[in-house]
């Protein structure tokens, strides 16, 4: 005879079944926790990727940035053009980290919560800083820094009904605000000094028109979904 051993062909069901249990490939429980364990380093990966690592890097750069603006008095060039390198490094990778997660499909609840907050905490300080030091007048700053507070209690205050979407002149105002800010950083004078105070004045305009652009947006969304949710009850009471 040529028969198989029994061990070998896998005809016994107690085999089987000690199989399943002992925690083979196809058992259940054995997949079922490796699942679970699975979602958690999916979890954590996606937590620790390197969209939210720069956003991460800008927040622990804002104290970093008003030290080196404030060192020395906060009027040596040299530490002010150390701030200005600071400043921009922040506004690079603000570029970049909102990129990276788009392409990469690295969103996360974090990014969504940290990314603004790391963009106002950087233009915050510098603002507060230049004021502070006699260099920017101090209307600017609340003008600005207002504006990006109001915008941002606007955008919660009508998720309700809708998100208001970033627009081209957004995008404009927040070019000239950088542009116009780091020119201030740095410790400039003639010509260039001109220049930027015409920059911040443009980065101001754009920085009013933008914000009341935002608040008819904000208007019209909550009308349509008033209006919605008024349509839907009258069909449901139908």
């Amino acid at each position: 005879m040529t028969g198989v051993p029994a061990s070998a062909a896998g005809s016994s069901p107690s085999a089987k079944g000690a199989t399943g249990a002992s925690g083979a490939p196809g058992g259940a429980k054995p997949t079922a926790r490796g699942g679970k364990l699975g979602a958690v380093a999916v979890d954590q990966a996606s937590l620790w990727n390197v969209a939210n690592l720069l956003t991460m890097l800008r927040l622990v750069l804002v104290p970093g940035f008003v030290a080196l603006m404030l060192a020395d008095g906060g009027y040596d060039p040299v530490w002010r053009a150390w701030a200005w390198a600071a400043f921009a490094f922040a506004m690079i990778t603000d570029i970049f980290d909102g990129h990276l997660a788009r392409t990469y499909n690295l969103v996360t609840d974090f990014g969504k919560i940290a990314d603004p907050i790391a963009d106002k905490a950087i233009m915050g300080a510098a603002l507060i800083c230049l004021s502070s030091l006699g260099d920017l007048p101090w209307w600017v700053t609340c003008v600005i820094l207002g504006r990006e507070l109001g915008i941002t209690l606007l955008r919660f205050l009508v998720i309700r009904y809708g998100v208001i979407p970033a627009s081209r002149g957004g995008k404009l105002k927040t070019l000239a605000q950088g542009t116009a800010v780091g020119m201030y950083v740095l410790a400039l004078t003639g010509p260039l000094a001109t220049l930027r105070f015409w920059m911040m004045a443009v980065a101001v305009a754009l920085t009013v028109v933008t914000g009341l652009d935002y608040v008819r947006q904000a208007i019209v969304l909550r009308g349509q979904g008033i209006a919605e949710r008024r349509a839907a009850a009258e069909e449901a009471e139908r």
